[in-house]
């Protein structure tokens, strides 16, 4: 199937990344001053925006320079996550081979059963809780964000100068972000806080489900069928498998790549599917999708 070149300058992704700004900068601001529970809805979704847009500028999107990219996504506007670190992490996860893998995996949700056996059980019960939706909105942010600076605080103690970059680069973009509400925001300090972490739990909407444990890693890769508000958030990247096949085509080619062939795509992933997030909602809102300890460890 013929995929076309790779577009080298977007619009779309440009005009996508003024109204993130836009929707974060008047969310803060006149928006929070008219009505407070506005500005802190434009403020999550502008922030959690800017993390997918994040995702394409470090898949070499909409330049050829990945300074560039980086620079349009600089300001830290869901605060916890370094780009940079972000980046080094996400691209190690697109090895397929590793994909679930708990150690190899810097995505995985999935932990070694002989690690699970233990661990305490009140940490057993949160990780149990974290495994529904419901679970991964409320407390997903924290549990992942505690389990990220560990890993990499582990990384940096054992002289791993990338991850320390990539914490010393973020200060300055925290700092702006903080500049910011301090000079110009509206917002009081707990619903600006509050709204960040709102937006970080709209995208683990989107990571709940991304990847299963399966044999094969071809198996492993989700395709959500939706078409609806999350689907833009996430900038099309429900069609994960089609991402995970075709990194470098933009999120405004996935939807037309799948459309085309459906069925290369769900033989490809053996028929992992979703229709809509509406249906993820039904079906693991309270109801954890699969166990925490790596069901297949270690065949994988």
């Amino acid at each position: 199937m013929a995929i076309g070149k790779v577009t080298r300058f977007e619009w779309a992704t440009l005009a996508v990344l003024m109204l993130c700004y836009a929707l974060w900068v008047l969310g803060t601001t006149f928006a929070a001053a008219v009505w407070l529970p506005l500005g802190m809805v434009l403020v999550a979704v502008g922030a959690a925006l800017h993390s997918s847009l994040s995702h394409e500028m470090l898949h070499g999107h909409p330049f050829r320079s990945p300074y560039a990219n980086a620079a349009l996504v600089f300001p830290a506007l869901t605060l916890v996550v370094p780009y940079m670190r972000f980046r080094d992490t996400h691209m190690a996860h697109h090895q397929d081979a590793i994909l679930t893998d708990p150690y190899d995996d810097p995505e995985c949700n999935y932990l070694d059963p002989a690690v699970w056996g233990e661990l305490p059980g009140w940490v057993q019960g949160v990780l149990r809780v974290n495994n529904t939706l419901a679970g991964r909105l409320l407390i997903g942010p924290a549990v992942g964000q505690i389990s990220f600076m560990a890993a990499d605080w582990r990384a940096i103690r054992a002289g791993n100068s990338r991850a320390l970059a990539g914490w010393l680069a973020h200060i300055p973009a925290v700092a702006l972000v903080v500049w910011w509400m301090s000079a110009l925001g509206q917002m009081p300090v707990w619903a600006f806080l509050l709204s960040s972490y709102g937006a970080l739990s709209i995208l683990k909407i989107r990571t709940f489900l991304e990847h299963q444990a399966h044999e094969r890693a071809r198996g492993r890769t989700v395709i959500i069928e939706d078409r609806g508000p999350l689907a833009w958030i996430f900038l099309n990247n429900n069609l994960h498998v089609v991402h995970h096949m075709h990194p470098r085509q933009p999120w405004y080619r996935l939807p037309k790549l799948y459309r085309a062939h459906p069925e290369r795509y769900l033989d490809r992933n053996e028929g992992y599917r979703y229709a809509s997030y509406g249906q993820i909602f039904r079906r693991h809102f309270l109801r954890a999708k699969d166990p925490v300890p790596h069901p297949l460890w270690p065949r994988v």
